[in-house]
């Protein structure tokens, strides 16, 4: 810890600046991650897409996502300005949003495996890419979860908001590869 510290308190080197860019370099490089797994569903399959593919759900899975980015950045601007009692029910219902998507992606595995078994070249692209994906985002509830024990400290929120905003635009690309294209 001194070792930070003493690096924090050289001219231009503060601490958040420096996290700050420590966490555009991850997401920077779990971007390239996700480009190469989308990549492949097109190297694989090409445009090929099973019509068993249930894609009410694929859109309902979406809209949840996409509103629990807009509760997050809620949650970040009642925490800046000192509302507590807002942040917490807007975290609250970022991180059960998230839950309620985690969900749909059970549910779509479940008819998946019925419909394009991981065996079939559409079905490993699939589980690969929602697999990724849903890990990211039970990472995305744990850091969440976890920078809001901290809430006395903006920072961490603000990290924590912006992987999650990161995550959920990933799905962004991720939905019309697999449901659209």
């Amino acid at each position: 810890m001194v070792g930070r510290e003493r690096h924090a308190e050289r001219p231009g080197h503060d601490r958040t600046s420096i996290e700050s860019l420590g966490l555009w370099i991850f997401i920077a490089s779990e971007a390239f991650l996700f480009l190469v797994l989308i990549s492949t569903r097109f190297a694989l399959v090409g445009f090929e897409r099973p019509a068993e593919l249930n894609q009410p759900l694929g859109a309902a899975v979406t809209a949840v996502l996409l509103s629990s980015s807009v509760s997050a950045y809620a949650a970040t601007r009642a925490l800046a300005g000192g509302e507590a009692g807002r942040f917490r029910l807007f975290v609250r219902l970022t991180l059960a949003l998230g839950v309620v998507f985690l969900g749909g992606l059970a549910l779509e595995w479940a008819e998946g495996f019925a419909a394009f078994p991981p065996a079939r070249g559409y079905g490993s692209v699939f589980f690969t890419l929602t697999g990724f994906h849903g890990a990211h985002v039970l990472s995305g509830l744990v850091v969440l979860w976890l920078a809001t024990r901290r809430a006395r400290d903006p920072w961490p929120v603000r990290a924590a908001v912006r992987y999650w905003t990161f995550v959920d635009a990933v799905w962004l690309f991720i939905y019309p590869t697999l449901y659209l294209l």
